[in-house]
């Protein structure tokens, strides 16, 4: 095997990195965040991380329980 082979197949091979894809397999389309304690949970993390719900259904901050804001950040295709 060539060093063009290995670095050409080192740029096209799928990244696994877990902020593009869930264990699910679903796609992360964004964060819940806490302005006031600054805690950060992907969307698709909020079932495994246990978080409570308030009544419209929007996951409350684990640290103080408020209820979250949802942003998405689609910059890099990454909901960062």
């Amino acid at each position: 095997m060539g060093i063009v082979s290995t670095i050409e197949r080192a740029l096209t091979r799928e990244s696994n990195r877990s902020d593009e894809t869930a264990e699910t397999g679903t796609k992360s389309t964004g964060a819940y965040w806490c302005d006031d304690c600054n805690v950060r949970v992907r969307n698709v993390d909020v079932e495994a991380e246990g978080l409570d719900r308030d009544d419209e259904g929007t996951p409350v901050c684990p640290d103080c329980g408020t209820s979250m804001r949802f942003e998405r950040s689609h910059a890099d295709g990454c909901a960062c």
